[in-house]
Protein backbone atom coordinates (compact mmCIF):
# COMPACT_ATOMS: atom_id res chain seq x y z
CA UNK A 1 0.00 0.00 0.00
CA UNK A 2 1.40 3.36 -0.73
CA UNK A 3 1.32 6.17 0.95
CA UNK A 4 -0.36 9.65 0.05
CA UNK A 5 -0.87 13.06 1.46
CA UNK A 6 -4.40 13.55 2.83
CA UNK A 7 -6.89 15.49 1.27
CA UNK A 8 -7.88 16.74 4.99
CA UNK A 9 -4.83 18.63 6.22
CA UNK A 10 -5.67 17.52 9.48
CA UNK A 11 -6.00 13.71 9.25
CA UNK A 12 -2.84 11.36 9.60
CA UNK A 13 -2.65 8.67 6.49
CA UNK A 14 -3.09 5.27 6.73
CA UNK A 15 -3.76 3.77 3.88
CA UNK A 16 -6.49 0.82 3.14
CA UNK A 17 -5.99 -1.57 0.70
CA UNK A 18 -10.17 -2.09 0.16
CA UNK A 19 -10.69 0.48 -2.51
CA UNK A 20 -10.62 1.15 -6.33
CA UNK A 21 -11.47 3.86 -9.17
CA UNK A 22 -15.01 5.32 -9.15
CA UNK A 23 -17.01 4.38 -11.49
CA UNK A 24 -19.18 6.67 -14.04
CA UNK A 25 -18.58 9.50 -11.41
CA UNK A 26 -15.71 11.97 -11.17
CA UNK A 27 -16.33 13.41 -7.98
CA UNK A 28 -18.10 12.80 -4.38
CA UNK A 29 -21.33 14.59 -4.03
CA UNK A 30 -22.69 12.96 -0.74
CA UNK A 31 -21.39 11.90 2.33
CA UNK A 32 -21.95 9.01 4.54
CA UNK A 33 -21.61 8.83 8.05
CA UNK A 34 -21.41 5.61 9.91
CA UNK A 35 -20.38 4.21 13.36
CA UNK A 36 -18.43 1.85 13.79
CA UNK A 37 -19.74 -0.44 16.34
CA UNK A 38 -16.80 -2.20 17.02
CA UNK A 39 -15.46 -2.97 20.60
CA UNK A 40 -12.11 -0.28 20.33
CA UNK A 41 -11.49 2.40 17.75
CA UNK A 42 -7.85 0.84 17.34
CA UNK A 43 -10.16 -2.63 16.34
CA UNK A 44 -11.95 -0.60 13.77
CA UNK A 45 -9.15 1.13 12.43
CA UNK A 46 -7.61 -2.01 11.97
CA UNK A 47 -10.31 -3.75 10.04
CA UNK A 48 -10.93 -1.10 7.66
CA UNK A 49 -7.32 -1.22 6.58
CA UNK A 50 -6.96 -5.54 6.59
CA UNK A 51 -7.06 -7.00 3.50
CA UNK A 52 -9.46 -9.71 4.47
CA UNK A 53 -12.05 -7.50 5.59
CA UNK A 54 -12.97 -6.20 2.31
CA UNK A 55 -14.67 -2.84 4.03
CA UNK A 56 -13.03 0.36 3.95
CA UNK A 57 -14.27 4.22 4.39
CA UNK A 58 -12.31 7.70 3.49
CA UNK A 59 -11.68 8.37 6.77
CA UNK A 60 -12.57 7.43 11.18
CA UNK A 61 -12.82 9.77 13.29
CA UNK A 62 -11.57 8.58 16.57
CA UNK A 63 -13.28 9.54 20.17
CA UNK A 64 -10.99 12.53 21.12
CA UNK A 65 -11.64 13.74 17.91
CA UNK A 66 -7.70 12.30 15.89
CA UNK A 67 -8.94 11.82 12.30
CA UNK A 68 -7.44 8.76 10.16
CA UNK A 69 -7.79 8.83 6.01
CA UNK A 70 -7.70 5.27 4.60
CA UNK A 71 -8.74 6.01 1.11
CA UNK A 72 -8.32 8.93 -1.15
CA UNK A 73 -11.04 10.88 -1.53
CA UNK A 74 -10.92 10.41 -5.21
CA UNK A 75 -11.07 6.52 -5.35
CA UNK A 76 -13.82 4.30 -4.04
CA UNK A 77 -13.75 2.94 -0.47
CA UNK A 78 -16.03 0.12 0.55
CA UNK A 79 -18.36 1.38 3.40
CA UNK A 80 -21.95 1.43 2.27
CA UNK A 81 -22.63 -1.74 0.61
CA UNK A 82 -26.17 -2.17 -1.20
CA UNK A 83 -27.47 0.97 -0.69
CA UNK A 84 -29.80 3.53 -2.43
CA UNK A 85 -30.53 7.26 -2.55
CA UNK A 86 -32.58 9.43 -4.83
CA UNK A 87 -31.91 7.31 -7.40
CA UNK A 88 -28.22 6.32 -7.16
CA UNK A 89 -27.55 2.74 -6.91
CA UNK A 90 -23.65 2.49 -6.43
CA UNK A 91 -23.45 5.02 -3.57
CA UNK A 92 -20.00 3.94 -2.96
CA UNK A 93 -18.84 5.83 -6.09
CA UNK A 94 -20.47 8.91 -5.40
CA UNK A 95 -19.61 9.44 -1.54
CA UNK A 96 -17.18 10.25 0.87
CA UNK A 97 -17.65 7.65 3.96
CA UNK A 98 -16.70 8.84 7.16
CA UNK A 99 -16.61 5.93 9.93
CA UNK A 100 -17.49 7.26 13.75
CA UNK A 101 -15.95 5.42 16.27
CA UNK A 102 -18.77 4.43 18.43
CA UNK A 103 -19.31 0.55 20.06
CA UNK A 104 -22.76 0.92 18.64
CA UNK A 105 -26.15 -1.30 19.45
CA UNK A 106 -24.68 -4.52 19.86
CA UNK A 107 -21.66 -3.30 21.77
CA UNK A 108 -23.12 -0.82 24.30
CA UNK A 109 -24.26 2.18 22.57
CA UNK A 110 -22.56 5.37 24.35
CA UNK A 111 -23.87 9.37 23.04
CA UNK A 112 -20.65 10.48 20.42
CA UNK A 113 -18.08 12.95 22.84
CA UNK A 114 -18.29 16.59 22.34
CA UNK A 115 -14.62 16.47 20.97
CA UNK A 116 -15.68 13.66 18.23
CA UNK A 117 -18.41 15.58 17.23
CA UNK A 118 -15.99 18.87 16.50
CA UNK A 119 -13.81 16.92 14.54
CA UNK A 120 -16.58 15.43 12.51
CA UNK A 121 -17.96 18.80 11.42
CA UNK A 122 -15.30 20.47 10.73
CA UNK A 123 -13.87 17.00 8.24
CA UNK A 124 -18.00 17.79 6.69
CA UNK A 125 -17.59 21.01 6.40
CA UNK A 126 -14.11 21.02 4.50
CA UNK A 127 -15.11 17.93 2.06
CA UNK A 128 -18.19 19.43 1.50
CA UNK A 129 -17.01 23.10 0.58
CA UNK A 130 -13.81 21.05 -1.72
CA UNK A 131 -16.57 18.88 -3.69
CA UNK A 132 -19.64 21.36 -3.48
CA UNK A 133 -21.68 18.86 -1.25
CA UNK A 134 -25.11 19.59 -0.67
CA UNK A 135 -26.85 19.95 3.30
CA UNK A 136 -29.08 17.30 2.12
CA UNK A 137 -26.64 15.09 1.03
CA UNK A 138 -25.03 14.48 4.16
CA UNK A 139 -26.57 10.96 5.10
CA UNK A 140 -27.06 7.99 7.73
CA UNK A 141 -25.73 4.79 6.59
CA UNK A 142 -29.35 3.75 8.02
CA UNK A 143 -30.63 6.65 5.22
CA UNK A 144 -29.04 4.52 2.27
CA UNK A 145 -29.54 1.04 3.46
CA UNK A 146 -33.07 0.91 5.30
CA UNK A 147 -33.31 -2.39 7.26
CA UNK A 148 -30.07 -3.66 6.87
CA UNK A 149 -28.11 -0.40 8.55
CA UNK A 150 -29.35 1.60 12.06
CA UNK A 151 -26.40 3.30 12.05
CA UNK A 152 -25.13 5.26 13.21
CA UNK A 153 -27.93 5.47 14.99
CA UNK A 154 -30.58 7.86 17.07
CA UNK A 155 -28.07 9.08 19.81
CA UNK A 156 -26.12 10.96 16.80
CA UNK A 157 -26.58 14.49 17.29
CA UNK A 158 -27.64 15.93 13.53
CA UNK A 159 -29.29 18.96 14.82
CA UNK A 160 -25.65 20.01 16.28
CA UNK A 161 -24.32 19.39 13.12
CA UNK A 162 -26.90 21.36 11.45
CA UNK A 163 -26.55 24.65 13.60
CA UNK A 164 -22.73 24.03 12.72
CA UNK A 165 -23.30 24.11 9.18
CA UNK A 166 -23.53 20.67 8.12
CA UNK A 167 -26.06 18.60 7.25
CA UNK A 168 -30.21 18.83 6.32
CA UNK A 169 -32.16 19.17 9.07
CA UNK A 170 -34.91 20.72 10.77
CA UNK A 171 -36.14 20.94 14.55
CA UNK A 172 -38.78 17.78 14.84
CA UNK A 173 -42.12 17.61 15.46
CA UNK A 174 -43.06 17.20 18.93
CA UNK A 175 -44.72 13.45 19.37
CA UNK A 176 -48.42 14.12 19.83
CA UNK A 177 -51.14 11.56 20.88
CA UNK A 178 -52.89 11.31 18.09
CA UNK A 179 -53.26 7.79 16.69
CA UNK A 180 -50.59 6.10 14.38
CA UNK A 181 -51.14 4.83 10.68
CA UNK A 182 -49.98 1.38 11.46
CA UNK A 183 -48.97 -1.61 9.17
CA UNK A 184 -51.30 -2.91 6.90
CA UNK A 185 -53.34 0.51 6.77
CA UNK A 186 -54.71 2.34 3.58
CA UNK A 187 -54.85 5.65 2.70
CA UNK A 188 -54.38 8.55 0.96
CA UNK A 189 -51.77 9.71 3.71
CA UNK A 190 -49.40 6.89 3.72
CA UNK A 191 -49.77 7.64 -0.37
CA UNK A 192 -48.56 11.08 0.42
CA UNK A 193 -46.06 10.19 3.09
CA UNK A 194 -44.26 7.55 0.25
CA UNK A 195 -44.46 10.01 -2.01
CA UNK A 196 -42.91 12.60 0.53
CA UNK A 197 -39.99 9.93 1.46
CA UNK A 198 -39.65 9.31 -2.49
CA UNK A 199 -38.42 12.79 -3.24
CA UNK A 200 -36.59 13.22 -0.30
CA UNK A 201 -34.11 10.34 -2.03
CA UNK A 202 -35.98 7.56 -0.03
CA UNK A 203 -36.68 4.12 -2.13
CA UNK A 204 -39.79 3.94 -1.54
CA UNK A 205 -43.04 2.35 -3.89
CA UNK A 206 -45.91 5.11 -3.74
CA UNK A 207 -48.62 2.16 -3.33
CA UNK A 208 -50.95 4.13 -0.93
CA UNK A 209 -50.52 0.60 1.46
CA UNK A 210 -48.31 1.16 4.45
CA UNK A 211 -46.17 -2.32 3.62
CA UNK A 212 -42.98 -3.54 5.69
CA UNK A 213 -40.86 -2.09 3.14
CA UNK A 214 -42.16 1.18 4.12
CA UNK A 215 -42.57 0.87 7.57
CA UNK A 216 -38.77 0.02 7.46
CA UNK A 217 -38.21 3.46 5.25
CA UNK A 218 -39.93 5.09 8.04
CA UNK A 219 -38.04 4.03 10.99
CA UNK A 220 -35.13 4.93 9.06
CA UNK A 221 -36.09 8.46 8.19
CA UNK A 222 -37.33 9.07 11.79
CA UNK A 223 -33.80 7.38 13.48
CA UNK A 224 -32.54 10.59 11.55
CA UNK A 225 -35.06 13.08 11.58
CA UNK A 226 -37.60 12.47 14.31
CA UNK A 227 -35.33 9.88 17.26
CA UNK A 228 -38.19 10.50 19.81
CA UNK A 229 -40.27 7.85 18.70
CA UNK A 230 -39.13 5.30 16.02
CA UNK A 231 -42.26 3.11 14.99
CA UNK A 232 -42.27 2.93 11.44
CA UNK A 233 -45.78 4.08 11.65
CA UNK A 234 -47.49 7.40 9.92
CA UNK A 235 -48.41 9.98 12.56
CA UNK A 236 -48.33 13.73 12.43
CA UNK A 237 -44.94 14.19 14.08
CA UNK A 238 -43.46 11.95 11.23
CA UNK A 239 -45.58 13.57 8.66
CA UNK A 240 -44.89 17.20 9.60
CA UNK A 241 -41.18 16.71 10.07
CA UNK A 242 -41.02 14.78 6.84
CA UNK A 243 -42.91 18.33 4.99
CA UNK A 244 -40.86 21.22 6.92
CA UNK A 245 -37.74 19.11 5.23
CA UNK A 246 -38.87 18.99 2.06
CA UNK A 247 -39.88 22.19 1.79
CA UNK A 248 -36.61 23.60 2.86
CA UNK A 249 -34.76 21.94 0.14
CA UNK A 250 -34.09 23.85 -3.28
CA UNK A 251 -36.37 24.14 -5.39
CA UNK A 252 -35.20 22.44 -8.61
CA UNK A 253 -34.64 19.48 -5.56
CA UNK A 254 -37.62 16.95 -7.03
CA UNK A 255 -37.03 17.10 -11.09
CA UNK A 256 -33.34 17.30 -10.39
CA UNK A 257 -32.61 14.42 -8.42
CA UNK A 258 -36.02 12.21 -9.12
CA UNK A 259 -37.32 12.78 -12.68
CA UNK A 260 -34.54 10.77 -13.91
CA UNK A 261 -33.59 7.64 -12.10
CA UNK A 262 -29.74 6.15 -12.65
CA UNK A 263 -29.07 2.41 -12.55
CA UNK A 264 -25.05 1.82 -11.80
CA UNK A 265 -23.17 -1.36 -11.07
Amino acid sequence: MTLFAPDYAAAAVRPSPNCGARRDCNAPDLIILHYTGMESGQAAEDWLCADESQVSSHYLVHEDGCVVQMVRECDRAWHAGSSFWGGIEDINSHSIGIEIVNPGHTHGYQPFPAVQIASVVALCRDIATRHQIKPQSVLAHSDIAPGRKIDPGERFPWGALHAAGVGHWVAPEPVGRDVPLGLGAQALEVAETQRRLKVYGYRVDVTGVLDEASRITLEAFQRHFRPERIDGLIDRSTTRTLQRLIDGLPPQHEAADHGIYHNRD
